[in-house]
């Protein structure tokens, strides 16, 4: 995978839209005079692809957009176009045009012309070794000093963020905590569930405790129906007889 072209339109220097092709898979050298966008060319590729213009306020916006002499250009983007051919990124297409586009309100991501989410081409230039937070595929000056003499800690985290792990990494992270949380509701509905049985065997009990007192009180209202009964006989008896 390689950058096969690159489209620039209002940004910083660059006014009309100019086209930048037939890139080597290799190497590439950009020449030119002082002040012909040499930087800019360089800062356009960051902007789509690190963290270097993250978050862009209004302001942010509009000084990236190309001001000249009587009005400023009223919108921005930079498209790169990579070569897939070797299918690093993920997406089953031989090439794939990324283009971050600007203008004073809005500030949107598009994957081959359709707009997507920040987040979606985060991850996709992340599971190709695209690392926004350490962007170890433009070298800036110092740079090469500083990862000679980096410990061996940054050195590995460097490697993984260059095989395009990290963001594996952070979804291990994730699942892991989902898991804790997974488990934590899980010992909660456990919880739930034994005092769903134990109450269930307290009111199995309170059920047979019913069961026997509606037994007895049956046999007490017929005791007692009984005995009114008989009463009611013997008052019958008693007064025929004081009547005779």
């Amino acid at each position: 995978m390689y950058i096969k072209q690159v489209i620039i339109q209002g940004f910083r220097s660059y006014r009309d839209e100019t086209i930048f092709d037939s890139f080597s898979p290799r190497y590439n050298i950009i020449v030119g005079r002082n002040g012909c966008g040499k930087s800019n060319f360089f800062f356009a590729i960051q902007f789509v692809l690190s963290d270097e213009f993250n978050n862009l306020s209004a302001e942010g916006r509009y000084n990236l957009m190309h001001e000249g002499i009587n009005s400023r250009a009223l919108n921005a983007y930079v498209e790169i176009i990579f070569d897939n051919s070797d299918s690093r990124i993920m997406i089953d297409k031989p090439e794939v045009a990324v283009r971050r586009q600007i203008s004073g309100k809005k500030d949107n991501y598009f994957l081959d012309r359709k707009v997507v989410n920040k987040t979606d081409i985060i991850n996709m230039l992340e599971g190709a070794g695209f690392s926004r937070s350490n962007p170890y595929y433009i070298v800036k000056q110092g740079k090469i000093t500083q990862m000679a003499i980096a410990p061996d800690a940054n050195r590995l985290q460097l490697l993984r963020e260059v095989a395009g792990t990290k963001v594996y990494d952070e979804k291990k992270h994730e699942s892991e905590a989902i898991l804790v949380e997974t488990e934590e509701r899980r010992k909660k509905i456990a919880d739930l569930l034994k005092a769903i049985e134990e109450r269930l065997i307290s009111l199995e009990t309170e059920k047979e405790e019913l069961k026997q007192y509606q037994k007895w009180d049956r046999s007490k209202r017929g005791l007692e129906c009984a005995i009114c009964t008989r009463e009611c006989e013997d008052a019958k008896r008693r007064i025929d007889e004081v009547s005779l």
